[in-house]
């Protein structure tokens, strides 16, 4: 993304990514960092990925990488801790971590909906409440964005846990914008359509296995169906990423915002 106003939109701001080691959240990582903001990457590898540890290389001296599960309450706190240690309070949550799964309804089992729940709603709940209280109790007038998903506007057939926890992403990002607005605390969501990442090699071969087709089938399938005609890139979602984060949204809150290619319309 090139800003062609001259100025750093997040200049002085302290950026915390989860689930940033690679795709979405790396892209984002990487914006914010140019536009001015010191980051800490969080993501579930004990070491960063090579990808990650380029950036760090490029940016020694605004860029931290903290091995975290979300899943796991200390895991979380200490995340908070070793930002805060090294860039002070938290302006910035990025509240990226996520998995996916699918199969046939009557086949999904109890596992699938844990691993699931733990990471896409626990995992993104717990994370953003931590760092609204620490935003709140810092007098932080902060922002937070919660990757959802258009899976979270619509059921789908082989995809109904994944769908389900998307659609909770968006409704936690409402309630919690509502709780956070006397604080001045923003709490937004990005809702993306399919987006070309290293995980939809899986996603694929998973389709291949349940829908009876070859594999790269249902890529090509899914981004034709697209209206502007293709799948996005994860660098096409860092625009929101930043617009959210800056103060460009000063009077935006509670929102989830598609960026899909016209894929869903609300």
């Amino acid at each position: 993304m090139s800003n062609t106003t001259g100025r750093l939109r997040l200049e002085g701001k302290h950026a915390v990514l989860t689930g940033a080691g690679g795709g979405i959240g790396l892209a984002v990582a990487t914006a914010y960092l140019n536009e001015g903001a010191r980051c800490v990457i969080a993501d579930i590898g004990a070491e960063p990925s090579a990808d990650v540890a380029r950036l760090l290389a490029e940016h020694p001296d605004t860029l931290r990488y903290v091995p975290t599960n979300v899943t796991r309450s200390a895991s979380v706190a200490a995340l908070i801790d070793s930002a805060t240690a090294a860039f002070g309070p938290i302006d910035i949550l990025f509240n990226n971590a996520a998995v996916f799964d699918m199969a046939p309804l009557l086949e999904s089992d109890e596992a699938m909906y844990d691993k699931m729940f733990d990471v896409n709603v626990k995992g993104m709940f717990f994370t953003m409440q931590k760092v609204l209280a620490q935003m709140e109790a810092k007098g932080t007038k902060g922002a937070v964005i919660n990757m959802a998903s258009q899976a979270g506007r619509r059921g789908e057939a082989l995809v109904s846990h994944y769908c389900a926890t998307k659609a909770a992403v968006i409704s936690y990002t409402q309630s919690a914008a509502l709780a956070m607005a006397p604080a001045g605390i923003r709490v937004n969501a990005i809702a993306p359509g399919v987006v070309d990442t290293p995980m939809w090699a899986g996603v694929d071969a998973l389709f291949a296995r349940y829908e009876h087709k070859a594999i790269g089938q249902k890529k090509k399938e899914v981004g034709l169906a697209v209206p502007l005609g293709r799948m996005g890139a994860p660098q096409e979602m860092v625009g929101a990423a930043v617009f959210l984060a800056s103060d460009d949204a000063a009077y935006i809150t509670a929102q989830t915002l598609n960026v899909d290619g016209g894929s869903v319309m609300s």
